[in-house]
């Protein structure tokens, strides 16, 4: 007969290692559950600022007020005095006045007559004819050239123009040319030679 029972050392060993479980398990709920706890319950970290005062303006002083200036009083000018003559009243008089005869005109002089004019003059035979045109001669051009020349108080012939064409313009140049190159008698007045215009005629005829 056996007086005591053996346990057995499986079951043990179970039930230590149960134990051990259980509490690791308590530990770790209550650390990981109190930490979260902890960290909730904890306040946010409150952020603090200094503020400065804004710098206050002080505001210029007032300027200071203009300076009072006595003015003198404007001087006194007396007014200017003012003195009216009163004439007399006109007496009426009559004056007779007399009016001098105007003067007798002194007499004008006689005019004085005018000088005695001679016209210059001008004669184509007294000069080298002038040269027929070839052109005109062989076309068969004739004419007659009224020219008015300028004779100068020495016969010769200062200025010259054609007063009235023979019609065709190579006759005008060759009488104008020729006739202007002659010396002719010059006119006069008061018997003194003396610038005057004239006339000379010229007329080219076609040679048989």
């Amino acid at each position: 007969m056996e007086f005591g029972q053996r346990r057995d050392p499986t079951r043990r060993v179970v039930g230590l290692v149960g134990v051990v479980l259980f509490h690791v398990l308590l530990v770790w709920g209550l650390v990981s559950g109190l930490a979260r706890k902890a960290v909730e319950l904890l306040p946010a970290p409150i952020e603090t600022k200094i503020l400065e005062d804004a710098p206050v303006e002080e505001e210029p002083p007032p300027p200071p007020p203009p300076p009072k200036l006595d003015v003198p009083p404007p001087p006194f000018i007396p007014p200017p005095e003012i003195t009216i003559q009163t004439a007399p009243p006109p007496t009426n008089t009559i004056t007779t006045t007399q009016t001098p005869p105007p003067p007798t005109p002194a007499p004008q002089p006689a005019p004085r007559p005018a000088g005695v004019s001679k016209a210059p003059v001008v004669k184509a035979k007294a000069c080298r004819e002038p040269e027929y045109p070839a052109v005109s001669e062989r076309l068969g051009e004739t004419g007659t050239v009224l020219l008015q020349l300028l004779v100068g108080v020495d016969g010769r012939v200062t200025e010259s123009k054609i007063e009235k064409s023979s019609g065709f313009e190579r006759l005008d140049k060759a009488a104008q040319q020729a006739l202007s190159r002659c010396k002719f008698e010059p006119g006069t007045t008061d018997g003194q030679p003396t610038a005057a215009w004239a006339q000379l005629k010229y007329t080219f005829r076609k040679q048989n």
